[in-house]
């Protein structure tokens, strides 16, 4: 099985508005894809499951209806929810609907082991049980033909600031995923950068530190394979900026995710809602801060992303089913509303600004 590495090289070259105002006369393609944890939500610290749980089988039959909405991908974390002994559900799943297991994030967060961290754990018994898993991941994104594995380390961070050595709790999290990467070469991982929960502070907190983390990563990484990838110009470790994570760090969402494609690593990307600053709420996509999300759509349209739109939401209150449809239009909305601008006057107002004075906001309020 196994597929090539996806080549996100084409996102460095729209940095001119030449290149930019070209990408958007081509269409948008909104490929969702969704994640299966959030099919049936468990409870949360203050209150007990609202849903019936579901088995993994019967999730991929959930997933099997949500065809005819639209979706594309699946995502699934290795190897609690996709691992050797299911992997035929996921397939089965692509040949009868066309969706695809298109992501596999590691399971490095929920278990009691890893309390005090996975890969930055500062027991090497832990961070090897960290690295196995890894490695797992990768080898079945490599056999399934994923686009890539996922890495949120909600659990690596730390609580406290005193004396915590920091440079040595970052060396352990990339030499121990760089490890990983070597032993199964040619298979990107995506960071996923966090603020805060459920770690306290989370090892990699906005997206530039994700960024810098990722090109630290693959000077570590030694296999000839891998070496011979990134002497080629492509990337082995990107992002997967999710809009809530960016904005519980008080962050710009079309300069976050523009500053990704800047440097070629914008692997995937999750879509929701939520406020400034605040706890990870996963609202729908467009229901806080629309304005904002659909900035973002627009930023992504004017440098030609090709990647997955990730649907991570808590539908806790409604069935997932209706969550993710109502998402789906959400989405759409936005792609055609920025249709309808003019983007032509748009980017004169921002490269000679001092002769279009009111003109932009203007636009905006004539659009909305």
């Amino acid at each position: 099985m196994g597929k090539e590495l996806k080549d996100l090289r084409y996102q460095k070259t729209a940095i001119s508005p030449e290149n930019m105002l070209k990408n958007l006369k081509n269409d948008l393609e909104i490929n969702v894809s969704v994640g299966i944890w959030y099919f049936t939500p468990g409870g949360g610290r203050f209150h007990d499951r609202f849903v019936k749980e579901a088995t993994i089988a019967e999730r991929i039959a959930m997933a099997a209806e949500m065809a005819k909405l639209g979706v594309k991908g699946i995502e699934a974390h290795y190897p609690d929810e996709v691992n050797e002994e299911n992997a035929h559900l996921y397939k089965q799943l692509e040949d009868e609907t066309g969706i695809r297991l298109v992501a596999v994030p590691f399971s490095h967060f929920f278990h009691k082991m890893f309390e005090f961290g996975s890969l930055s754990n500062p027991d090497p018994d832990i961070r090897k049980k960290a690295i196995e898993i890894a490695i797992g991941g990768l080898r079945l994104v490599k056999n399934i033909g994923a686009d890539m594995a996922i890495s949120w380390p909600g659990m690596d961070g730390y609580r406290y600031m005193h004396g915590k050595p920091f440079m040595l709790m970052w060396d352990f999290f990339e030499s121990a995923l760089a490890e990983a990467m070597d032993t199964v070469p040619g298979v990107r991982v995506a960071i996923e950068p966090k603020g805060y929960e459920p770690a306290p502070n989370n090892i990699y907190r906005t997206t530039a530190e994700g960024i810098l983390a990722a090109q630290r990563i693959e000077k570590k990484l030694q296999n000839a394979k891998n070496r011979r990838l990134l002497e080629e110009g492509h990337v082995l470790v990107g992002l997967n900026p999710e809009v809530g994570h960016v904005k519980m760090s008080f962050e710009i969402l079309p300069a976050a995710f523009s500053m990704v494609m800047m440097d070629g690593r914008l692997a995937h990307t999750h879509w929701n809602s939520q406020p400034d600053g605040n706890y990870d709420q996963d609202n729908n996509i467009g229901v806080v801060n629309p304005q904002e999300t659909e900035a973002l759509l627009y930023s992504l349209w004017t440098y030609g992303y090709r990647e997955y739109f990730g649907i991570d939401i808590n539908p806790e209150n409604i069935p997932v089913q209706k969550a993710v449809e109502l998402n789906i239009a959400a989405l759409k909305k936005m792609k055609e509303r920025v249709r309808r601008l003019p983007h032509e006057r748009i980017m004169e107002c921002h490269l000679h600004p001092e002769s279009h004075r009111g003109e932009l906001e203007e636009i905006l309020i004539q659009n909305w």
